[in-house]
């Protein structure tokens, strides 16, 4: 977060031109619009009891619970941004991250669902219809296809490394009503191949389907370097990844993109990733 932080005060006319918001807290039935109650409140106990293992890769701290509701409420603020036409575009510099989280236990250091959360609120409580997940962290984001895939009209779209971390992801597994588009790809291939499928599989997943809202799981371990992926992608690959997003959404949803931070390992580079992203969601020149 730091890292995000500095490098936008580093960005003199980004800095300038964007709009800096505080999120607020999510609330427990916000969170249990994806999440069952009784694991919501397991976390919130655990919190006040000093924190503790969630599982092998997810620990809580006793700031872990105001964080990971900041986190969820941060991305719904911004849905509601983009639906009622304050800001269509909006990036949210969030932590703890969300993907791996599933209904009722944490995982791969997600506590909740922000981007599952955020989906089903959009149309549970924005109004939204037909909502389109895009996620490009480096691992499949196994847990918000578990907390989305049962609503037929919620599109998840995932392009993963294969085989890694969760395990997940293969190819032919399309969810209960074949909306799901899981692309698992090998690691070190040129970048071109992964922007080229990505692309692809995105206009795959809008065939037929026009969503009010695109929300982003923008996890830039995809980067080249990235000490938990295998990926090749350099900032460059990141500001087409977006534009081509946000090109689509121009055309079909009148710009509502709203992304949020997953993972990314190497802070400077997450840092660079983040500027790079948020340069090509507020339509200006790539630095």
């Amino acid at each position: 977060m730091r890292a995000v932080t500095r490098a936008l005060r580093n960005d003199y006319e980004l800095f300038a031109h964007v709009e800096h918001l505080e999120g607020r807290h999510a609330t427990e039935a916000e969170l249990a619009l994806a999440h069952d109650p009784a694991y919501i409140r397991a976390v919130r106990e655990l919190v006040a009891a000093g924190g503790g293992r969630l599982d092998n890769d997810t620990v809580a701290s006793e700031g872990s619970w105001d964080a990971a509701r900041a986190a969820a409420g941060c991305v719904l603020d911004a849905v509601d941004r983009a639906l009622d036409g304050r800001s269509p575009r909006s990036f949210c510099a969030v932590r703890p991250p969300g993907h791996h989280a599933l209904r009722d236990r944490a995982m791969g250091f997600c506590l909740f669902g922000n981007v599952a959360v955020a989906a089903h609120y959009a149309m549970r409580v924005g109004g939204a219809e037909r909502v389109l997940i895009a996620d490009w962290d480096v691992h499949h984001g196994n847990g918000t296809q578990a907390l989305v895939q049962d609503m037929p009209n919620i599109h998840f779209m995932s392009m993963h490394q294969w085989p890694w971390y969760p395990g997940t992801g293969a190819a032919d597994d399309r969810g209960p009503h074949g909306t799901v588009w899981n692309v698992p790809m090998p690691s070190g291939l040129p970048a071109q191949q992964y922007v080229d499928v990505f692309e692809r599989s995105f206009d795959s997943a809008l065939d037929g389907f026009t969503p009010d809202l695109i929300l982003i799981s923008a996890g830039f371990d995809s980067l080249a370097g990235d000490p938990l992926g295998g990926f090749t992608l350099e900032l460059a690959h990141i500001d087409r990844l977006t534009r081509f997003v946000t090109d689509r959404a121009d055309a079909i949803c009148q710009g509502r993109v709203v992304s949020v931070l997953e993972g990314g390992y190497n802070p400077d580079r997450v840092g660079a990733a983040a500027m790079t992203h948020l340069r090509a969601l507020a339509a200006l020149p790539s630095a």
